[in-house]
């Protein structure tokens, strides 16, 4: 089914929408992968919608992971999420989350790479004065760590990059970018001309201010590590690194031992005595939480508009509901949908699926204790008030029995022994 959709997509010529009830996760992603892999040959951009999910209904056809494994495959592929994205040329290569409200649908919208006549013309005949294709895309995050200054590369990798994992991607794609660069410099050692794309890219990103960025963001990982700053995903990632190497290491000294070879064998006992070091130095760290979804206020604001209608829907489960109960409950699957957008565009650079659901984990998590807390709290509160009210006395009057009223109590006077006991008091003084 999934290469019947993928070759349905590739031969689309004007926009259209395609179902994917009923398609599990795997096939999804091998669809995408197959339709979207290498641009599509048309004149005109064209919208291509998919349908992710659906409302109270319709939710069971469609995979919970559904939206996730598109917008996933589509990145791998070097898509990138766009809001504002509409359906022209400049914005090839995108896509955007969106729910039909009208139809209650969820859906991914996706406006493909394409490869038109012209520019495949273009790419045959590339010669002098032609500027050539660009060597990193403008505005992703590679072209924006290769060509930023060392200052601004600082602050980026503090604000794109802030978890270990994100900074260990990052290393990679400075070494990537450094391969590029090097194989520009051979192409003009060996005299063959570059594109004014590629001589432009040349003249701006040296190899020296990325060995600088390079040093830098594993300097910067190293910190978090001595300070602690790595979540029990990362330590375990780590950890596992480090085994490897120490079993890379014990067939070494093995070999070395047969073989007698001393000088190597020293070598490889000193390194595994570092290695070994370094294991108790992880095991000794205590790590620390993933840094919150860059869209958490927002996600709060959202949950709590929605604790009172949980409240209606467990009030009201079991009977019809009325038209204002059905509007409010129509509300509740919106404010799931928002949520959903705002965890989905909380994902930083480089960012893994695992420690980004790791991220969202933590953050769900924090919802569902706020909301317990929240509710013992009420619990707490009515149970105070209901003490009181216990506590006031109860006057029960009978049927035609007279009411009765409260009187000042009267003064007593003073009899005459009381008298005579004061005047002789009086005398003694």
């Amino acid at each position: 089914m999934s290469s019947h959709m993928a070759v349905a997509i590739r031969a689309a010529t004007e926009s259209e929408t395609f179902d994917l009830a009923g398609n599990s996760v795997s096939t999804i992603g091998t669809t995408i992968k197959s339709a979207f892999a290498t641009p599509l040959e048309l004149n005109d951009m064209i919208r291509l919608t998919f349908v992710t999910g659906a409302g109270k209904l319709g939710r069971s056809k469609y995979d919970d992971d559904a939206a996730k494994t598109v917008t996933s495959t589509l990145r791998e592929l070097g898509y990138v999420d766009d809001r504002g994205a509409s359906c022209v040329v400049e914005c090839a290569g995108s896509f955007k989350s969106q729910h039909d409200t009208g139809k209650n649908l969820k859906t991914i919208v996706v406006f493909p790479l394409i490869q038109t006549l012209n520019d495949t013309m273009g790419d045959l005949a590339l010669g002098d004065g032609q500027k050539g294709p660009a060597i990193l895309e403008d505005g992703s995050p590679k072209q924006l760590l290769a060509m930023a200054s060392m200052n601004t590369f600082e602050r980026m990798l503090i604000s794109k990059c802030p978890s270990w994992s994100q900074k260990k991607v990052c290393v990679a794609v400075i070494e990537e970018v450094k391969a590029i660069v090097q194989g520009l410099d051979n192409n003009l050692m060996q005299g063959t001309p570059l594109t004014d794309s590629e001589q432009e890219f040349y003249d701006e990103c040296d190899l020296t201010s990325l060995e600088n960025k390079e040093n830098y963001t594993k300097s910067e990982m190293q910190k978090h590590v001595e300070e602690g700053k790595i979540t029990p995903l990362e330590k375990k990632k780590l950890l596992a690194q480090v085994q490897e190497k120490l079993a890379a290491l014990e067939g070494d000294i093995k070999d070395a031992t047969e073989n007698q070879k001393p000088k190597k064998l020293q070598k490889s006992q000193a390194q595994k005595q570092k290695l070994t070091e370094r294991v108790a130095t992880l095991d000794a760290i205590k790590t620390c939480m993933p840094h919150p979804l860059k869209q958490q206020p927002a996600i709060e604001k959202l949950r709590k508009e929605m604790q009172p209608l949980l409240k209606l829907e467990k009030e009201t489960k079991g009977r019809l509901l009325s038209i204002k109960e059905t509007t409010a409950m129509g509300r509740k699957d919106e404010i799931e949908d928002e949520i959903l957008y705002f965890e989905e565009d909380s994902r930083g650079w480089f960012e893994e699926d695992e420690d980004f659901q790791l991220r969202i984990d933590a953050s769900r998590a924090l919802a569902r204790t706020k909301a317990a807390a929240a509710k013992k709290t009420v619990k707490k509160s009515s149970a105070g008030s209901a003490a009181n009210k216990a506590s006031t006395p109860i006057n029960w009057v009978l049927p035609g029995a007279p009411k009765r009223t409260t009187r000042p109590a009267a003064k007593k006077k003073a009899t005459n022994t009381n008298a005579f006991a004061a005047m002789m008091d009086s005398d003694s003084d």
